[in-house]
């Protein structure tokens, strides 16, 4: 979870908050001035969100680099160049931070470019707000899938309840995703459960028990 300045400042030591200033002024700067580096020239703040880690320990990476993101008003140039030339733990806090800039949809192939790795950092953090907001309903029902097969838990694909609601395409995919596992041998995902209870409609849902939503999967079984 992305912490704001207030609690990174009440956990930083006095070297890291002194250089977390530096750099959001350095941010800052940029955002007032976005074509002192040139169009194709790293701003100085960049090279602090490559350090972030390092100087901040990991912990607080994420928070850091989406404070970075956040003040310098991060155009589509800064994002991608982030995106393609970071870590994975730099990838992510791209990621994070999409909804909290002003880029509409144009983003969108850094999300696209996560749910195809197999990195399940990544695919958690590509089905975040900004997914939710701007990925079409066939991209959208794929990613869920991603999910289910990452094993990446459904509790972080942002409004789940909104998107999957009525969604009978995605039933069916879900359903025929269920029967390959089972004719597998292969346990069929809780979490495939739950989705596939979302999408029936709501004046139908709360009757649906969990072998009539998920016929082609095993009876669960009740836990002590």
């Amino acid at each position: 979870m992305l912490k704001s300045r207030k609690e990174l400042d009440a956990e930083l030591g006095g070297a890291a908050r002194a250089w977390l200033d530096e750099a959001l002024a350095e941010a800052a700067h940029d955002a007032a001035t976005p074509d002192a580096p040139g169009p194709y020239a790293s701003p100085p703040w960049e090279l602090r969100y490559a350090a972030a880690g390092r100087t901040c320990g990991p912990e607080h990476a994420d928070s850091v680099r989406s404070l970075l993101l956040v003040e310098a008003r991060a155009p589509l140039s800064s994002v991608t160049r982030l995106y393609e030339q970071g870590t994975a733990a730099e990838r992510r806090a791209v990621l994070l931070t999409l909804h909290r800039l002003d880029l509409g949809d144009t983003a969108l192939p850094l999300v696209e470019d996560a749910l195809r790795a197999n990195d399940t950092r990544l695919v958690a953090a590509a089905v975040g707000p900004y997914a939710a907001d701007h990925l079409d309903p066939h991209a959208w029902r794929h990613a869920v899938l991603k999910c289910l097969f990452t094993e990446v838990p459904v509790a972080a694909v942002a409004r789940l309840d909104d998107r999957a609601r009525g969604d009978g395409e995605l039933a069916r995919m879900l359903g025929d995703f269920a029967a390959e596992r089972t004719a597998a041998g292969r346990t069929v995902p809780e979490d495939l459960r739950t989705v596939l209870d979302l999408t029936a409609p709501a004046d139908e849902g709360a009757h649906l028990a969990p072998s009539t939503a998920a016929p082609a999967a095993p009876a669960p079984t009740e836990e002590s």
